[in-house]
């Protein structure tokens, strides 16, 4: 299956969203469409032997719209094309404006105490016909597209409404000069519907800031050796494998590995982490992150759209193209609510002049009153601005969310479960504590231990041969070494018999361990795994190794439990073992000695139990099955292939109290699309029946359909801001 994203042009409203998914999924081939109309993008996954993306522009283009391949990367463009609408916007909303309140000023002459003007009717008549045909011609092309489409839009209420009132003026000017005309209502809520366009444009352009600034921080230029010398070339054209010179204060260009030198890197922009990070030889770097103090060689792995900033980006714009479950609900109501509106306007004006017998100007202004103010933009914004802020704003502090489905997922969560190894603790294991017996010096145990295991390839063993590193020990001769698997090893320090390993070994040299005995249960008690060190059959001390908890794990599971989520721990280790490291981070609840095949059917039984939404949070690559089969998986690791492919959430700063902060975002961005769909709907339902004359009989309150177009522009800004308030929520 083939994957493409198609920018399309023309969308006005929701129901544009309808019509084009469907067009999108009559085409042969096509086995998944996504439209967005807060991105105007479409995602589309289809069969390449069936279709191609030819096909899929020409669909779109049949119902009306334009369609092009989306240029990933290239924010310039996308920029400029924004800043193209909102020029033309700007200058409709100004020459709207420019003839529309001298037309206001001159219908409402009278009530403004400006008498008679001669030639009023004529003069309305010349200054509101430009903008009916000529400002408002987009509306009639989008009427007409969605005619052709058998459906309606939002553009359908508009050039309805304002039609009837200026036709309805026409006639009154030639025929009935002694009707009133109503030239200003229709000139006024053109411009007014433009004035809400360009709000909502310069709004929309608000909530992609995080893509557009991650892009604008990648770095122009690369110095490169070539034939021996320094040549500076553009970003494009560096090429896998080449060595790359980052001098004080420049960009990383591409991703790669240091190869000479060290220094210190900000690599906020990625991972939203403030501290600079220490870089040495056989270091990742990643493009784009600046460089602070030292200078550096560096070998590139990873150019153009294969850098990590480029597949953050690429993940983002995914993300803000794929909806949430609740879309679905303000999808399905745009569908069937313009044709409804239009049907209540023919209602409201029936009922008025047939039943009523009201006259044909007050029947008429309160139908284009129910046309203009149940305008269903708001309600097609309100999920879509909602999740591109959101996503945008956990970027910025380094939690990559894959959509509005994560999000939806995310913010319903009840337990997390945590992988023990690389999650909860460092990966790495670390000599913790080194008890001696008899007469020698801990010195001299690492020294003979630490000389023995240097030629082991165990993880335990690299473990000591770091600490023995680190505390610049001497290594000694060491002959006759033999692996013993599961056990330990055994081998000849200075011609003397030494045996390294677990108590297993200790007993099967027939080696005294008694004195020891209590140090090894605490040791295991505290979850740590002990190793023997014995000279011929004589016990000389224990070396104690744990993979250490990181620092920021029981603070996270704290976080978790304040906001009522049950966390859960998973490991091989055995129970003893898994029992103490859960305490220590205040996790209540663990599996121990399970087999990473057996991680997913753990998690399945979990989401059995009153069907609770789980997550489950592993590094992304032995975890794969269990994020896969959780509802929502986190993937710790800095910007790696499988933890950003394998994860529904990605925490670029491989910190757990980012897990915390993900689930309040989800829950921060639920509460906003809730909010603008609880608007957007009360809007509707309580401004369709005061528009329609309800309260009149009751009040004499008619409700103006220049107030009405007023309030549906604000209705969809409103929306708009509520949801870029997200930024400003502390996580």
């Amino acid at each position: 299956m083939a994957k493409t994203t198609l920018k399309v042009k023309g969308m006005h409203c929701a129901s544009c969203v309808t019509v084009l998914t469907r067009a999108l999924h009559k085409v042969d081939g096509v086995s998944l469409a996504v439209v967005n109309y807060a991105t105007e993008k479409a995602t589309v996954e289809f069969d390449e032997g069936k279709t191609n993306t030819e096909n899929l522009i020409q669909a779109i283009k049949n119902k009306g719209y334009g369609a092009e391949i989306f240029a990933e990367g290239q924010p310039q463009r996308e920029e400029k094309l924004r800043k193209k609408e909102l020029k033309e916007l700007k200058w409709k909303v100004i020459l709207g404006t420019f003839l529309s309140v001298p037309a206001l000023i001159l219908g409402m002459s009278m009530f403004l105490g400006l008498g008679e003007i001669p030639y009023k009717d004529y003069l309305l008549l010349l200054l509101s016909t430009p903008i009916q045909f000529y400002l408002g011609w987009q509306f009639y092309r989008g009427t007409w597209t969605a005619f052709k489409n058998k459906s309606a839009n939002m553009d359908s209420l508009i050039a309805i409404g304002t039609s009837a009132a200026y036709l309805f003026s026409v006639y009154a000017v030639i025929f009935a000069p002694e009707e009133h005309q109503y030239f200003e209502v229709s000139a006024i809520l053109i411009t007014l519907v433009l004035l809400g366009k360009y709000l909502e444009a310069v709004a929309k352009g608000k909530t992609s800031e995080a893509i557009a600034k991650l892009m604008k921080m990648g770095a122009k230029t690369a110095t490169v050796i070539r034939g021996g010398k320094e040549t500076k070339i553009p970003i494009e054209d560096v090429k896998v494998g080449e060595k790359v010179i980052v001098k004080p204060g420049e960009k990383v260009p591409v991703d790669g590995v240091i190869i000479d030198g060290h220094s210190s890197l900000d690599e906020s922009m990625v991972t939203g982490e403030s501290i600079p990070v220490e870089k040495k030889k056989g270091d990742a770097v990643i493009g784009s992150t600046l460089n602070k103090q030292g200078s550096f060689i560096f070998k590139a792995t990873k150019v153009g759209t294969d850098t990590v900033l480029a597949r953050i980006v690429k993940l983002i714009e995914e993300a803000q193209t794929k909806k949430a479950p609740i879309q679905r609900f303000a999808d399905v109501i745009s569908a069937y609510f313009v044709p409804i509106v239009i049907l209540l306007a023919l209602v409201t004006f029936t009922v008025w002049f047939s039943l009523l017998h009201a006259e044909t100007s007050f029947a008429l202004i309160a139908a284009v009153a129910v046309l203009v103010i149940a305008c269903p933009c708001a309600l097609g914004l309100a999920t879509p601005t909602a999740i591109m802020v959101g996503t945008g704003k956990g970027a910025q502090d380094g939690i990559l969310i894959k959509g509005g489905d994560a999000l939806e997922s995310a913010y319903k969560t009840e337990i997390v479960v945590f992988d023990k190894t690389g999650t909860i603790t460092q990966g790495k294991p670390v000599v913790t504590d080194i008890i001696v017996h008899g007469s020698i010096s801990e010195k001299n145990l690492l020294e003979i231990a630490g000389s023995i295991e240097k030629k082991s390839e165990h993880p335990l063993a690299e473990a000591i041969v770091n600490r023995a590193e680190k505390s610049r020990v001497r290594f000694l001769s060491v002959s006759s070494f033999k692996a013993i698997p599961g056990h330990g090893v055994e081998a000849k320090v200075l011609g003397k018999q030494y045996f390294v390993g677990n108590i297993a070994l200790m007993r099967k040299k027939n080696v005294l361990i008694s004195p020891l005995l209590g140090e090894l249960a605490t040791l295991e008690e505290a979850g740590k795994t002990a190793m023997f060190v014995a000279q011929g059959k004589k016990v000389v001390g224990v070396i104690a190794v744990a993979d250490e908890i990181k620092e920021d794990s029981p603070r996270a599971v704290e976080h978790l439990k304040k906001m009522g989520i049950v966390s859960y721990m998973i490991t091989g280790d055995n129970q003893r073992t898994a029992a103490a490291i859960a305490k220590r981070v205040g996790i209540e609840k663990f599996f121990a000695e399970v087999l990473p095949e057996e991680k997913a059917r753990h998690v399945k039984e979990l989401q059995k139990q009153g069907k609770v939404k789980v997550a489950a949070v592993g590094d992304g690559i032995n975890d794969a099955p269990m994020l896969a089969q959780a509802d929502i998986g986190i993937a710790m690791g800095s910007g790696t292939d499988v933890a950003m492919e394998s994860g529904n959430i990605v925490l670029m700063r491989n910190s757990l109290l980012d897990i915390p902060k993900a689930l309040k975002l989800s829950r921060l961005t639920m509460s906003k699309i809730k909010q603008g769909m609880f608007w957007a709907l009360i809007y509707n339902i309580l401004g369709i029946p005061v528009a329609a004359g309800v309260l009149y009989p009751l009040t004499g309150w008619m409700l103006n359909p220049i107030i009405a177009g007023g309030a549906m522009a604000l209705s969809s800004v409103s929306v708009i801001m509520n949801a870029l308030m997200l930024k400003r929520k502390k996580l």
